[in-house]
């Protein structure tokens, strides 16, 4: 057997490489933790500008049905109101003219292929 002499040197070096090596890992991963907390926090705050912009959408909605112009809006348009001092206008037809009748398509026949008709007049119900 060879007796190999240790070096206290060498093993000093050695240990000091490993703990290099593991530190280098351990910063590695707290670099990839600390970009993961970043594109979350930037998704978050994302989330929570559009959060606010969307609250400010709606209060300003909420400010204006409640003001006079939103009620005079619907009175005229949706509620069929007329202000003082308008004219309403109704239109009305000629006295003996026909009434407006909304045309209905007729529908055109498909062709139906011969072995259908047949089948149908053997197995229909």
């Amino acid at each position: 057997m060879v007796d190999l002499p240790i070096n206290m040197r060498r093993m000093l070096v050695l240990i000091g490489i490993l703990a290099l090596v593991f530190i280098v890992l351990e910063f590695n991963r707290r670099l990839e933790e600390l970009n993961m907390l970043n594109r979350q926090n930037q998704m978050i705050q994302t989330q929570a500008t559009q959060a606010i912009q969307t609250q400010f959408a709606l209060q300003t909605q909420v400010a204006y049905a409640g003001s006079t112009a939103a009620v005079e809006q619907w009175a005229r348009t949706d509620g069929h109101y007329i202000k003082d001092g308008d004219l309403p206008v109704v239109p009305v037809g000629q006295p003996g003219d026909a009434p407006v009748e909304a045309s209905t398509p007729t529908p055109f026949p498909t062709k139906v292929p011969n072995w259908k008709v047949w089948w149908d007049l053997f197995f229909a119900e």
